[in-house]
């Protein structure tokens, strides 16, 4: 594609559980499981990690174990170990038309970047169950951008850096279906940032973190680009 043809927005960063995968609650599952794993009581926990869906999860478990690192890397690899095992049991599921809206980006002229708040093993998991490991050129984890996760920007920045897509961060496309992803798009300065209601948190949620707009799914998120472009 000639450099006069290309899209405006030529980087698009999509988050993953909730967003492109179909979560189903497998998130607070996972959780509820490692708390149980390490003697600790969900219920206490559960609503600090509704809120904070779309977070690193060591982040989370540092927060919700008072900051005993220790205990935390251990709850999150019992976390990584319980969803990869409900993974393995075929509970994981694109979100519908998330594949083909990857694949018309992409026939677009975009540059399309996955990215969770799992760590690798877990997002390699779900990537290889969905069959999804060629679908793009690049996929992101916390620990691909320095151990910070969600709100954090880096991974958008990350993705902006390492695919050299765009010149400016304004010609990025945020997308996702929690208030960090919202955040995280917001603070990285890119220029449009979209919420998904797939996934964990509801459209008031969303807007009031950020989103410019809010879509019933990501299968929306093309037709609005163009839009934007038009």
């Amino acid at each position: 594609m000639s450099t006069l043809s290309k899209p405006k927005h030529g980087l698009v960063v999509l988050d993953m559980a909730g967003t492109t995968v179909a979560d189903d609650g497998l998130v607070e599952q996972a959780f509820t499981l490692a708390a149980e794993r390490l003697g600790e009581d969900p219920a206490t926990m559960i609503d600090h990690v509704r809120a904070t869906m779309g977070e690193s999860k060591i982040s989370v478990f540092r927060h919700l174990l008072g900051g005993d690192e220790d205990r935390a890397r251990k709850a999150n690899l019992a976390f990584e170990d319980a969803y990869g095992e409900l993974v393995a049991d075929g509970r994981v599921a694109p979100v519908p038309g998330a594949a083909e809206t990857i694949a018309t980006l992409t026939e677009q002229g975009r540059t399309v970047v996955l990215t969770t708040g799992f760590a690798r093993v877990t997002q390699d998991a779900i990537l290889d169950a969905l069959g999804w490991r060629d679908l793009v050129g690049l996929t992101l984890c916390p620990a691909d951008a320095g151990g910070r996760g969600r709100p954090y920007p880096d991974m958008v920045l990350a993705a902006f850096l390492r695919t050299g897509a765009v010149d400016d961060v304004r010609a990025i496309v945020v997308a996702g279906d929690t208030s960090y992803d919202m955040l995280s798009g917001v603070r990285s300065g890119a220029g449009i940032v979209a919420g998904v209601l797939t996934g964990a948190h509801g459209a008031t949620a969303l807007t009031e973190h950020g989103a410019d707009r809010v879509l019933a799914s990501v299968a929306e998120l093309p037709a609005l680009l163009q839009e934007f472009e038009a």
